[in-house]
């Protein structure tokens, strides 16, 4: 009957059971935050949903290729595994309090006793062997154990969150090394055919200072044009190598491991189609920062609820079983046995300032977390804007560029044309050059920087996260 009494006593406690603290609310976002982006523009951008796999669009296997190895291989995507992994057996080990404690207990000893303390005619000297099984178990009737599993399921989310966040970025990252190294190799492409018609200008200038339709100091003012692009060449090929062994280490590799066909790409990315971004309602739920921000907050939000517990009765149903015998071979021999049952109330309600501190602690932390959402989320949002502005400005400038170029082209050609027939002087001709060189340059630079942009763009919408 006692023991029947105890049972239905806490089956009672358990059903009326609830969690302390408060429950957990998603915030929202600004109303203004779920439209349309600003920037975007049409021909640039499209309001279609953002690709997940986004590198997919450049239509290259070698760049998807080495995607796939930095997201299997990476380091910094080891580590973030690795803080899942961390987090998952936090959880387990706060789940572990929902079960009974166990604690089995063993222990002998040789001794003498007084002889008043055994009947008479028994040995008072010998060996004592005692054993005992106690069993606890938390009656989790103010939620201490709940909130705490709850806390940790946010941990884990978190940190699931968090490694997105890192596949994102490298990702991004090893894209971004690979059209710099397409770029840089282009650039070359660029600078060496530039050396290649100074060559031709400085050889024409030669023969005409021979025949004395020009001076020598025309030929060396053409030559010393030449030897300035010329020596852009170590510069962008050693632009071009550092980004190779950027990509190599981003894929999990020493430089010499890199597979030759990732330098084998001698043009920039470029993209045959705008690019989708969505609206700001699909990117606060597709960024991996975002999820791992509220996640952060449900879980600060859940140690309120521990905290609060303290303040509350905390009880345990405990038992014990044991035996006590002159030997080994009497400890199993059928002898009686010790046990004992009942709950266990430990409360302190005398002094709960430190329980109440702990509370006010909990609630500070929270108030940081939504803060910290807020922030994550106002900077996804400028991040996003920047890029998309960033990026349709680079087309602006590059369009501008290409115009300036084709001018400078049809302005060498003419001069080239008129220096051979005598009807300009070597200085003219030798402007014409420079304005076309610096044209070629700076337009294979813009080309290089679209691509970057395109990569901060694509970087900026997030990864695959989405709300469940």
């Amino acid at each position: 009957m006692p023991l029947r009494n105890i049972l239905t006593t806490v089956s009672a406690f358990t059903l009326a059971a609830c969690a302390a603290g408060p429950d957990f609310i998603a915030p929202s976002p600004p109303v203004m935050a779920s439209g349309p982006f600003l920037s975007t523009r049409a021909g640039v951008t499209s309001t279609a949903p953002a690709d997940a796999e986004w590198w997919r669009l450049y239509k290259d296997p070698v760049l998807d290729g080495l995607v796939a190895d930095a997201l299997a291989a990476n380091t910094d995507v080891r580590v973030a595994t690795a803080r899942i992994a961390k987090a998952r057996a936090s959880l387990r080990e706060v789940r572990g309090d929902r079960l009974p404690s166990t604690n089995l207990s063993a222990g002998a000893t040789y001794g003498r006793v007084s002889e008043g303390q055994v009947p008479p005619g028994a040995d008072r000297e010998g060996w004592q062997v005692d054993a005992g099984l106690t069993v606890g178990y938390e009656v989790d009737l103010f939620g201490r154990v709940s909130r705490g599993v709850e806390a940790a399921r946010g941990d884990v989310a978190a940190a699931e969150a968090d490694a997105e966040a890192v596949r994102v970025t490298v990702a991004a990252e090893t894209a971004r090394a690979y059209a710099d190294a397409a770029s840089a190799a282009e650039r070359l492409g660029v600078a060496e055919r530039i050396v290649a018609l100074l060559d031709k200008s400085v050889a024409l200038t030669a023969r005409r200072a021979e025949v004395g339709l020009t001076t020598k100091l025309d030929t060396a003012r053409v030559a010393a044009l030449r030897d300035q692009r010329r020596a852009d060449i170590p510069a962008i090929a050693a632009e071009r190598d550092a980004a190779l062994f950027r990509l190599a280490t981003l894929t999990g590799r020493p430089p010499a491991d890199l597979p030759p066909i990732a330098a084998a790409r001698r043009e920039t990315l470029r993209l045959d189609q705008p690019i989708p971004v969505g609206d700001g309602a699909e990117l606060l739920a597709r960024r991996p920062d975002v999820a791992a921000a509220e996640r952060r907050l449900a879980a600060s939000t859940a140690r309120i609820g521990v905290a609060t517990a303290d303040l509350y009765p905390k009880i345990t149903l405990g038992g014990s079983v044991g035996q006590t015998s002159g030997g080994l071979g009497d400890l199993f021999g059928g002898g009686p046995l010790r046990w004992l049952l009942g709950p266990l109330i430990n409360w302190n309600f005398l002094n709960q300032e430190g329980a109440r501190a702990r509370i006010a602690g909990a609630e500070a932390d929270t108030q940081a977390s939504l803060a910290t959402f807020d922030g994550t989320v106002l900077r996804a949002l400028e991040e996003t804007e920047t890029a998309l502005s960033s990026y349709a400005h680079q087309l602006d400038r590059r369009t501008a560029l290409q115009a300036a170029r084709d001018q400078a082209e049809t302005a060498v050609k003419i001069t080239r044309a008129q220096q051979r027939e005598g009807a300009i002087d070597g200085l003219a001709a030798l402007d014409a050059e420079r304005t076309f060189a610096e044209a070629e340059a700076t337009l294979a630079l813009a080309d290089a920087r679209i691509a970057d942009a395109q990569v901060d763009l694509f970087r900026a919408l997030g990864g695959r996260w989405t709300r469940g």
